[in-house]
């Protein structure tokens, strides 16, 4: 299998959200650059094309200042969809994306939806974020970091400038293969432009420290904390329902917390994100990870306080 480590420019509306149509892509794709992978993390082969505009015809001065590229030398470029077709031509059949970060993967979906492409997948896309990749693997924190810190941390040339699609690429193909171990790359990313279509399709995935799960769509938000699978409090390594310790609560109408407690493996924290896919339905990425007994009557009291408050605000209306 090859790894098409890909980055992409794109070009944005100067409008308010407001004023904008809401049927354009907030990000129109300006260029595509890619290398392409062996086995062996050795680049094998390039791409790199410009993207000619149909959507903004100005340039946002935010982009112009980062890539230095006038309109004049997009305009000399192909059509979105001729550019897509050739690149997916020269991915070939056997590949994983890698990107720096999650938002490439997101907005090549949302322009080729644009252009009434078929889309690169009916369900969620496996690949590798090798910004978040660094910051677990290496930094050993959340904390993303940018794409020169990585550079410099590895001591890499940077003989070719930064801030294009072709070079961004590069640069991330070359520290991929710094981090390439099997438990780095463990930790693979899915893109949830498309969720999965039905029940059998759900992602359930174990990881080194937790679990990870993304449902199906639902078509209300309160329809996704009432399934049984998103709102269960198993343990994922014995497989047993536990009783809740903490149930389930929001700060935020967004993020869901719980706490149970298996009598072998000990204390888990779930937490559930709700969001709302591209097609308007609602679903659920949710994750279990054991926490120590400390950590429980933490979150115990920080509950506590909050109800406290809620209450107290009740009363007062």
């Amino acid at each position: 299998m090859n790894i098409i480590v890909m980055d992409l420019e794109w070009n944005q509306d100067s409008l308010a959200k407001k004023d904008r149509d809401s049927d354009k892509p907030v990000f129109e794709i300006i260029e595509i650059g890619a290398v392409k992978l062996n086995e062996k993390y050795e680049i094998i082969d390039k791409f790199s094309q410009l993207v000619k505009p149909q959507i903004y015809q100005t340039m946002h001065h935010v982009t112009a200042d980062l890539i230095h590229l006038q309109m004049s030398e997009l305009k000399k470029g192909k059509d979105f969809p001729v550019v897509m077709e050739e690149f997916l031509e020269w991915c070939g059949e056997d590949y994983i994306f890698a990107t720096w970060g999650l938002l490439d993967l997101l907005e090549l979906q949302r322009n080729m939806k644009y252009y009434k492409m078929n889309p690169l997948s009916k369900g969620p896309i496996k690949y590798y974020d090798v910004q978040k990749l660094f910051s677990l693997g290496i930094m050993k924190d959340k904390i993303r970091k940018t794409l020169e810190f990585a550079i410099d941390y590895f001591e890499i040339e940077k003989d070719i400038p930064f801030h294009r699609a072709y070079s961004d690429a590069y640069y991330t193909a070359k520290i991929l293969k710094k981090i390439a171990t099997p438990d780095i790359l463990e930790f693979v990313s899915f893109d949830t432009f498309n969720i999965p279509e039905n029940k059998k399709e759900e992602i359930k995935i174990l990881f080194p420290g937790y679990f990870k799960y993304i449902s199906r769509g639902f078509e209300n938000k309160s329809d996704v904390m009432a399934d049984r699978e998103v709102s269960s409090t198993k343990c994922y390594l014995c497989h047993k329902n536990l009783k809740k310790k903490i149930r389930w609560y929001t700060p935020n109408s967004k993020n869901y917390y719980s706490v149970s407690c298996c009598d072998v493996h000990g204390y888990i924290k779930y937490k559930v994100r709700v969001k709302k896919a591209e097609n308007e339905k609602y679903y659920a990425i949710k994750t279990s990870k054991f926490i120590t007994e400390e950590k429980f009557i933490k979150i115990q009291e920080e509950r506590n306080k909050e109800s406290k408050k809620i209450k107290k605000k009740l009363s007062n209306q």
